[in-house]
């Protein structure tokens, strides 16, 4: 499927809705993408291409949404994929794990994201995925994590960039989407 054909159903899978009075703000809902067989075909392949030329070794994407995407990538790409969790407190991991602290991300929480080390080297050459770059707080935590362990963050590849420009370059992020797209 062609980009800009990918690019109108993703607008049409996507949808705002109101959780209610108590609520400040609506909320996305991102389900429709994952309903639809064709943008799910789609997405790995439009989401690797930008990057197919620096030969990413591993494609890391954070916990929820990322574990559907990453593997999709990570696929096209003909590479493994790397699942970056968040310590909530809920779980630990139990064996040894690489943590960076984001700064506050798009709800001003502060989370730190991990991956096991024995995962990630410094031969790797990553490519960063996620559905949504709203602040880049969760990226830049992860290209820490990457620098820590000695591999290279060649960018990020994303379904929605909501970040400023200047954050946007300092990712060196593509996306198939901005937050205006869907706003329309």
């Amino acid at each position: 499927m062609r980009r800009a054909e990918l690019r109108k159903r993703l607008v049409e899978g996507f949808r705002w809705t109101d959780p209610g009075p108590e609520s400040t703000h609506l909320v996305s809902d991102s389900s429709g993408w994952w309903r639809d067989p064709a943008i799910l075909a789609g997405l790995g392949p439009a989401l690797a291409e930008p990057f197919r030329d620096e030969r990413p070794s591993v494609v890391i994407a954070p916990e929820v949404t990322g574990l559907l995407l990453g593997p999709l990538v990570a696929n096209a790409l003909g590479v493994g994929f790397v699942p970056a969790y968040k310590n909530t407190g809920d779980r630990r991991i139990a064996e040894p794990t690489t943590w960076a602290w984001t700064d506050s991300d798009y709800r001003g929480r502060r989370l730190a994201l991990g991956v096991r080390n024995r995962h990630l080297g410094p031969a790797d050459r990553v490519l960063v995925v996620d559905d949504w770059v709203a602040s880049g707080a969760q990226i830049r935590a992860l290209y820490e994590v990457i620098t820590i362990r000695g591999g290279t963050a060649l960018g990020t590849a994303a379904l929605v960039a909501e970040c400023s420009p200047e954050m946007a370059r300092e990712l060196r992020l593509d996306s198939l989407l901005t937050a205006a797209d869907l706003h329309t």
